[in-house]
């Protein structure tokens, strides 16, 4: 989730727990200590693809937050400690502002690592969007008036009540994905397709309208789910060019990001160039992570040793109304196969 998110969670649950004995500061500590996790994006791990997939790593293993809460409870004990609240408090405390970071980053589509060292397929619930106002409103207002008016009488409970909203609202996304993704498969079965892998994500900015991508074999499938459709979502079907993957095969960035990803990746040879997508994140046409992996000379492919990130698009309002009129529209002309032709032309 993106870092002001991260922070007014974080200041909510310190209010909630400590915020009797330690005031307005309880709201700061909560605020800053919430945002250590991402303190790794300043690492340069040697290329795009390292960058990306060790991101959300070893700082956000729920193992190595657990020992940081543990030393940082035993530091604040031994040189400041308060009477007011028990040990057990305030590890609680810290414990839960630092591994709910990672929690809500693992319910977004980026891939969370939660249980570093362990090799596991980073943790994607997907979702939330990395962004989204309905979650994060109620917890920026706790803290707004928390700060201003301190946590004192019923206004202490305000942060309490902020985080049973927001945790209510993420149950309701939860709802949403389960709906979104049991359509699809009744789609698919209509269809008589065999899913390989399905991966469901909610469109940027709500929780209302769902993209739901199907790996099946040489192609992938796109479908567009909103709570509000009567008739069964449409599936276009679009080309993944996986056979160029196997120019890859000696790749280890390609191999990580496989890896990271759960192959939820297009392949496009443009020009002579190899590009790689990660399928997951934004959406159909603007996706943030392209890679340029390998170019062509002569008929052979020369495999790139460091790894780029191409640019991207971000859409404008254009793109984000026709979105927001496709929610409440199952009607509106929306084809994901012109979208999906940008990632060429803008290569």
């Amino acid at each position: 989730m993106d870092s002001i998110t991260q922070a007014v969670l974080g200041a909510s649950i310190q209010g909630a727990l400590l915020g009797r004995w330690q005031g307005r500061r309880a709201l700061l500590y909560g605020a800053l200590l919430a945002t250590v996790p991402d303190l790794d994006v300043v690492m340069d791990y040697g290329d795009a693809v390292y960058d990306m997939t060790f991101h959300r790593g070893f700082s956000h293993s729920l193992f190595v937050l657990t020992g940081l809460a543990l030393l940082l409870t035993v530091l604040a004990r031994r040189f400041r400690p308060h009477p007011g609240y028990s040990a057990n408090r305030l590890f609680l405390t810290l414990w839960l502002v630092l591994v709910t970071h990672p929690l809500l980053d693992a319910f977004t589509s980026y891939g969370t690592q939660l249980l570093w060292p362990l090799a596991t397929t980073p943790i994607a619930w997907s979702s939330v969007f990395i962004i989204d106002p309905l979650y994060s409103v109620p917890l920026l207002i706790a803290v707004v008036v928390g700060l201003w008016r301190g946590l004192y009488g019923k206004r202490a409970r305000l942060p309490v009540a902020a985080l049973l909203v927001s945790s209510l609202y993420l149950t309701f996304t939860v709802a949403g994905k389960w709906m979104a993704e049991h359509r699809v498969e009744q789609a698919l079965a209509d269809s008589g397709i065999q899913a390989e892998r399905v991966f469901s994500s909610p469109t940027p900015f709500n929780s209302l309208l769902w993209r739901v991508t199907v790996i099946d074999g040489e192609n992938y499938h796109e479908a567009l789910v909103s709570w509000f459709d009567s008739t069964p979502p449409t599936l276009e079907r679009m080309p993944r060019g996986s056979a160029l993957a196997t120019v890859l095969k000696d790749s280890p960035q390609h191999a990580r990001l496989v890896w990271f990803t759960d192959d939820m990746l297009r392949y496009d040879q443009v020009g002579d160039e190899l590009i790689v997508t990660d399928l997951r994140l934004g959406f159909t046409g603007f996706h943030p992570f392209r890679f340029l992996f390998a170019e062509q000379h002569d008929g052979t492919w020369q495999v790139h040793e460091r790894v780029d990130r191409l640019p991207f698009s971000r859409g404008d309002m254009a793109h984000l109304k026709i979105l927001w009129r496709r929610i409440w529209d199952q009607q509106e002309p929306l084809n994901l196969l012109s979208w999906s032709k940008a990632l060429e032309e803008r290569s």
